[in-house]
């Protein structure tokens, strides 16, 4: 047992001894970076501090200038800002009124045009019903006047050759010739 606790001692020692070791290596590893941190930091301090003092030198009257203008600015913004709000809602009470006036008006041509369309179905009806008439008008006149009318005029007709006939026959018998009548065709006894 003896001999444990001596290699337990040994042992010990040797893991103390290796974390010296390892802590003076990150001692001296922290050291060499602290030297180039503070060599970053005075090159940083010769190189950019100059170069933010210049811009900064340069800037600030700038950007006074512009705090100057933003202040003359603010009450013409504001005074433009309320002026764009009472147009905005000028803007959208027409808007609300024009398409109010579109619904009616839309309304009112679709009625105009329902109308239209009713009045010319009539009108086709009205003008069919004419068209009816006067064809049944005109069949009617054909059968009550025109048909008797041939039927008269065939009937002189056939008295008129028989009377041309009787007549020309006694003139013949007299010795004097008559100019034979032209046969007048049946439409143009009526025109």
């Amino acid at each position: 047992m003896e001999n444990l606790i001596t290699l337990f001692i040994a042992l010990t020692g040797a893991a103390v001894l290796l974390q010296a070791g390892l802590l003076a290596a990150m001692y001296l590893a922290l050291r060499k970076t602290s030297a180039r941190l503070e060599d970053m930091a005075t090159d940083v301090k010769t190189r950019v501090l100059p170069t933010i003092d210049d811009v900064r030198t340069k800037l600030l009257p700038t950007l006074e200038g512009a705090q100057h203008l933003f202040t003359d600015l603010r009450p013409k913004l504001e005074s433009i800002t309320d002026k764009v709000e009472v147009i905005a809602d000028n803007v959208s009470k027409a808007s609300s009124t024009v398409r109010a006036q579109v619904q009616r008006v839309d309304a009112t041509v679709n009625d105009v045009v329902d109308r239209a369309r009713l009045q010319v179905i009539r009108a086709d009806d009205l003008v069919t019903r004419t068209m009816d008439s006067v064809e049944h008008t005109s069949e009617v006149v054909h059968k009550t006047v025109v048909s008797p009318v041939r039927q008269v005029s065939g009937i002189i007709r056939g008295v008129t050759t028989g009377i041309e006939v009787l007549i020309g026959s006694r003139s013949r018998g007299n010795g004097r010739h008559r100019d034979t009548r032209r046969s007048v065709p049946q439409d143009e006894m009526f025109i």
